[in-house]
């Protein structure tokens, strides 16, 4: 008996009508990119392993999947590596090449490799499947599309500004209004760590209270415990487990807190530019909020740290995030390049809209016209006429079987085919065309020329 086929855990296949979906959410995204500027380019599905790893942090590197070296892959490895199973050493040997973990780490490489040929600032846009081995969930899969823009080669706070208008604009493109755009500080964190005393804890102690809205105040403290951070630190942190107000209140407790730090001071001056600019500006849709919690990215984040979450009511994590990097370039020798980026979540984003009853516009393509199929001659027929058809970009299809015309007619209201065509042998003698309304059931007899112009 043939085994049942299936996929990996992770991954998906779509329907027609999902991918007309996922292509109006690409098209609106990949509309508001360039409207702001930004420019396409394309990297390979996969990396040297060299290129990738050790770049993501520890968690990170772990979810980057491998692949084996072509041919007999065990050759080159030593008995007593093989003995050892000592899994990290065996996977330098074995496998060179990985595939991409997300489209930030592959644009520094791509920068740094055609920086001859780019003009700084360089604002750029990428669309592409990236993967990583998580654990599948609700909104979380092992292949996924990400669709990035980044700046490389200014430092100016601008475009902070301009990134959480992009968010934004698209947001209210796809009618998702009440999103939020947390914004946080690398600056930020790293002064709060200095003034408690735990700077050379400082992504323990960030990772920690990135997760508070996950785990609470309580599971933050435990996480930090474990990590050695004493409970004497823990509990001048303790505040900012319930920062609350408006932005600006934020701001001056942060001022009062990091007075101290120089870091932290220049963290929320940043912060402060983009708050007051936006404030100024306003906002169409989204909402605009200060969270000292978010901690993402800290491997490669300099400056400002972005995150986007769904609606309230919606049980969805991040759908977008970002950020500033000051020398992301410099892993791949091409120092003192500052960069920003966001990044949109497509399969999140996707499953907000369908939760949220959002895709009511999407229309699934089909063509305008079916051409019904009697046989060999009467198909040659309107074979010719497809041609003109389509040459005034007209969506028009021949029936490919001479089945019974029922079968015909029932697959034209399935796939909701506005006209159908029938030609027998009296309309080819004449050179004629009945045209049928499959909505009225009117027909009529035309020729070519009334046929383009009643269904153009």
């Amino acid at each position: 008996m043939a085994q049942k086929p299936s996929i990996p855990k992770g991954t998906r296949d779509f329907s027609p009508t999902e991918v007309a979906k996922r292509n109006y959410i690409f098209s609106t995204i990949k509309e508001v990119f360039e409207t702001y500027g930004f420019q396409p380019i394309e990297t390979p599905s996969f990396e040297n392993s060299s290129t990738l790893m050790g770049k993501y942090g520890e968690e990170g590197d772990r979810l980057i999947f491998k692949i084996l070296n072509s041919g007999d892959f065990l050759k080159k490895v030593e008995d007593d590596l093989l003995i050892s199973k000592d899994s990290i050493k065996i996977t330098s040997k074995i496998s060179e090449k990985a595939l991409r973990y997300d489209l930030t780490v592959p644009f520094a490489r791509y920068v740094v490799q055609h920086q001859n040929e780019i003009e700084f600032p360089f604002k750029r846009y990428q669309m592409q499947p990236v993967w990583r081995a998580d654990r599948p969930q609700k909104g979380r899969f092992r292949e996924f599309y990400q669709c990035d823009a980044d700046v490389v080669g200014s430092k100016g706070l601008w475009q902070e500004v301009e990134f959480v208008q992009l968010y934004d604009a698209v947001f209210s493109k796809l009618k998702l209004t009440g999103t939020t755009i947390k914004l946080n500080n690398r600056k930020i964190l790293a002064g709060i760590a200095e003034i408690i005393g735990a700077k050379d804890k400082l992504i323990d102690f960030t990772v920690a209270l990135d997760k508070l809205d996950k785990i609470g105040a309580e599971g933050v403290t435990k996480e930090m415990l474990d990590k050695g951070i004493s409970e004497a630190t823990i509990q001048k942190v303790e505040p900012l487990f319930n920062f609350k107000g408006s932005n600006q209140e934020k701001l001056k407790q942060l001022q009062q807190l990091l007075t101290t730090s120089e870091e932290g001071t220049k963290g929320v001056e940043d912060l402060k530019f983009i708050v007051d600019n936006i404030e100024m500006l306003g906002l169409q849709t989204a909402n605009l909020d200060i969270d000292v919690t978010l901690a993402r990215g800290l491997n490669y984040y300099t400056g400002a740290i972005y995150e986007v979450t769904a609606p309230q009511g919606v049980k969805m994590g991040s759908i977008g995030g970002g950020g500033r990097y000051d020398d992301l370039t410099g892993i791949f020798g091409l120092k003192d390049m500052s960069g920003v980026g966001i990044s949109f979540g497509l399969d999140r984003i996707y499953l907000v809209l369908e939760e949220l009853n959002l895709f009511d516009a999407v229309e699934l393509p089909k063509p305008k016209v079916l051409f019904i199929n009697f046989g060999e001659k009467e198909a040659a027929f309107c074979m010719k006429a497809l041609v003109t058809l389509r040459k005034n970009h007209i969506k028009s299809e021949l029936y490919p079987d001479a089945a019974k015309m029922k079968k015909q007619l029932n697959y034209a209201n399935r796939r909701q085919i506005p006209y159908v065509v029938l030609v027998g042998a009296s309309e080819v003698e004449n050179n004629k065309y009945t045209l049928k309304n499959m909505q009225t059931g009117e027909q009529q007899v035309c020729t070519l020329k009334e046929l383009l112009e009643i269904t153009s």
